[in-house]
């Protein structure tokens, strides 16, 4: 009896993990790569330097080759600093259902699964002071620029 109730919670465990996975688990968007000191470096400047798997290959190809027009600001890098980037970014971007997902403009916070996995958040909640917008992930996740947007982590501020 005790064996079968090891081999059933093995079995449970080793679905859960494929199912997390198959939903995009940590893997797929690319948070477990080794970081990128000049990504740190560049990108963290003005907001947290998000992980590669957050977005596909062609989304940041677009980013990195529009630097000038960063989101409404003039983040030019030089061409090596920006080729090194870029090159890192596509070798690291995101695949499978989440990661392959080119959201409007290149926003990770316009993604289908970025919209789903923060449903329960308010629109005024976007717009507070201490959060700016959806886009602050370190505002809620304090290990964002660790890359660990673990849910159960999160500390929404007043």
């Amino acid at each position: 009896m005790k064996k079968n109730l090891l081999s059933l919670a093995a079995a449970a465990l080793l679905s859960l993990a494929g199912l997390a996975h198959a939903e995009g688990g940590e893997h797929e968007r690319g948070r477990n790569v080794a970081p990128l000191p000049k990504h740190q470096q560049e990108c963290s400047s003005c907001h947290v330097a998000y992980p590669p798997g957050l977005l596909p290959a062609a989304s940041w190809q677009r980013i990195m080759g529009h630097l000038n027009k960063h989101f409404g600001t003039d983040a030019s890098l030089d061409d090596a600093t920006t080729r090194e980037i870029g090159a890192w970014l596509k070798a690291n971007a995101g695949t499978g259902r989440r990661g392959s997902e080119e959201p409007p403009q290149d926003r990770i916070s316009k993604a289908n699964w970025f919209v789903r996995q923060h449903d329960e958040v308010a629109s005024s909640t976007w717009k507070r002071a201490s959060v700016g917008s959806a886009a602050n992930c370190s505002a809620c996740h304090a290990d964002a620029a660790k890359g660990d947007f673990n849910e159960h982590k999160v500390r929404i501020p007043k």
